[in-house]
C-alpha cells in the first residue's frame, strides 16, 4: 500500500444508478412512492441505456438517482443485469485523481475522462482487477465525477463547520 499523500478528495455521493428491464417499474417506486423528481432523461445507443435522471435533496448536496433500462436487451452493456448498476462519487480534482489512482494500480474502464449524462466530466473504475492493475471495484462499477465549484465549496464549508469548536 502506498503511503503517498492522496492529492484529491472524495467529497460525497454524486449518484446511484439502478437498472432494470423496464424503467417504468423503477419509476413506480422511486418517483411515485418515494417522491423523487425526474430532472432529465438520457439515451445512448453506444452505452445501451435509456435512463430517467431523478434527484434526492437540493443544491450542492443533491444526489442523482438514475433509473436505467437497456435500449436493446440483447446488447452490452447490460445495464439491467446488475440491479444496482453503479455508484458515482464527487471528486474535487478528477484528472489528478485518475493519474494518482492509476499510478497506485487502480484499473479504470475503457473510455477515459469524458462528459457524462448530467454534463459533468466522468470516468469509471473497472469492476474487476487484472494483473497489471490489481485494485478495482471488486464487482462494483464506480463512477468518479468531477464536482463543480459550488459542490466543492459546499462540502468544504460543511467540513469546516463540523471541525470548528462550538
Amino acid at each position: 500500500m502506498s503511503t503517498a499523500r492522496r492529492p484529491f478528495k472524495v467529497l460525497g455521493i454524486q449518484q446511484i444508478a439502478i437498472g432494470g428491464p423496464d424503467k417504468s417499474r423503477l419509476k413506480k417506486l422511486w418517483v411515485d412512492m418515494f417522491g423523487l423528481e425526474v430532472t432529465g432523461t438520457y439515451q445512448s445507443e453506444r452505452e445501451n441505456v435509456d435512463e430517467d435522471i431523478c434527484a434526492i435533496g437540493v443544491g450542492p448536496f443533491k444526489v442523482e438517482v438514475d433509473l436505467m433500462q437497456p435500449m436493446d436487451m440483447e446488447k452490452k452493456p447490460a445495464v439491467h443485469a446488475t440491479p444496482l448498476n453503479h455508484v458515482g462519487l464527487w471528486i474535487d480534482d478528477l484528472p489528478v485523481a485518475v493519474a494518482w489512482l492509476t499510478a497506485q494500480g487502480v484499473r479504470f474502464a475503457p473510455g477515459g475522462i469524458r462528459k457524462g449524462a448530467a454534463g459533468f466530466d466522468i470516468t469509471f473504475l473497472h469492476p474487476k482487477a487484472n494483473e497489471e492493475f490489481p485494485i478495482a471495484g471488486e464487482g462494483v462499477l464506480i463512477e468518479l465525477v468531477q464536482a463543480p465549484t459550488a459542490v466543492i465549496q459546499a462540502f468544504a464549508a460543511l467540513a469546516a463547520s463540523h471541525s470548528s469548536p462550538h
